[in-house]
C-alpha cells in the first residue's frame, strides 16, 4: 500500500489520478487553494472515506508545500510518492499582450511551485529512505513551440529540465523522480480561460481538428499513468501517454473515430 500526496488534485487529470490510486488500495492526500474540495468531488469519494484527506495547499508558497508534507507524514506515516500537478495557465494570446499577474502566476505556479514540490519531496523522502517524485509535463516540454501559449510552454519546458536533472543528483539516494507525459486532454486549461471565461481556442476550428484527434479524457490518461507509476522502480523515467506511435495511428485512423471531445 503505497501513500500518495497530489498538488492541484481538485479537478483534472490530478482527480482522475488520485480516485485511481484509491481504487487500488492506496492512501491519498489531495490539495487544492481552496479551503475545502467541492461538494461533487467529497460524493465521488464516498466509497474511500478514511482513505484520503485533503489539504488547502497555495504551491507558489514554499511554507505551504511544507505544511502539506508534514500534514501528510503525520496521517500516513511516510510518503511513498508525489506528484507535482498544480498548473497554471495563461491567457490565448501574444506573449507581449499577456498582463504581469498572469505572467506571474504561471511562472509561480508552474516552474516555483514544482521545485519547491521537489525539493521539500526529495529532502523529507531522502530521510526516511524511499520515494518516488514525478512532476507533470505538458506543451513545450520537447520544445514544440505553439504561438500564443509560449509562456505556459516555457514553464513546461524548464519543468522538463529540472526533472532530469534531479533525477541526476538523486542516483543513488534511494529516491527516483520522473516525468509524466498526458499529452492533449480535455480539461479546464483548454475550454476555459484562467478567469473562467469560454477559451477562445476551442473556437478555433483547425484546433479542434487536432484535439479532436488526438485528445483524451483525463479519467482515460489516470488510468493508464497510475498503475505505470505504482509499478515503477527506474529513475529518470518519462510515462508517455501520448506516444508518436499512437499519435501516428489516430491521425491514420481518425476518419473512422466517433469520440468527439469539443
Amino acid at each position: 500500500m503505497k501513500n500518495v500526496v497530489i498538488t492541484g488534485s481538485t479537478r483534472g487529470i490530478g482527480f482522475s489520478m488520485a480516485r485511481e490510486f484509491l481504487k487500488e488500495g492506496c492512501n491519498v492526500t489531495l490539495s487544492g487553494r481552496s479551503a475545502s474540495m467541492p461538494e461533487a468531488n467529497l460524493r465521488e469519494l464516498s466509497a474511500f472515506e478514511g482513505k484520503y484527506v485533503y489539504i488547502q495547499c497555495n504551491v507558489q508558497e514554499k511554507e505551504s508545500l511544507k505544511r502539506l508534507w508534514d500534514a501528510s507524514l503525520e496521517r500516513w506515516g511516510s510518503v511513498n510518492i508525489w506528484i507535482n500537478n498544480a498548473g497554471q495557465n495563461a491567457p490565448h494570446i501574444y506573449s507581449w499582450e499577456t498582463g504581469e499577474t498572469y505572467t506571474e502566476n504561471v511562472i509561480k505556479t508552474n516552474i516555483t511551485g514544482m521545485i519547491y514540490g521537489s525539493q521539500i519531496a526529495a529532502s523529507g523522502m531522502i530521510k526516511q529512505g524511499h520515494g518516488a517524485i514525478y512532476s507533470m509535463e505538458g506543451l513545450g516540454s520537447n520544445n514544440m513551440i505553439q504561438i500564443k501559449t509560449i509562456l505556459y510552454g516555457t514553464t513546461k519546458c524548464a519543468l522538463t529540465y529540472f526533472m532530469k536533472g534531479l533525477a541526476a543528483e538523486l542516483d543513488g539516494t534511494g529516491v527516483i523522480a520522473g516525468r509524466l507525459s498526458p499529452g492533449m486532454m480535455l480539461t479546464d486549461f483548454i475550454t476555459k480561460t484562467p478567469d473562467g471565461e469560454r477559451s477562445e481556442v476551442i473556437s478555433d476550428e483547425k484546433f479542434r481538428k487536432i484535439f479532436n484527434i488526438l485528445a483524451d479524457r483525463p479519467e482515460t490518461v489516470a488510468k493508464y499513468f497510475v498503475p505505470k507509476i505504482l509499478a515503477n522502480t527506474r529513475n529518470n523515467v518519462q510515462i508517455a501517454w501520448l506516444t508518436n506511435r499512437k499519435a501516428a495511428w489516430r491521425f491514420i485512423s481518425s476518419g473512422f473515430r466517433k469520440d468527439r471531445l469539443i
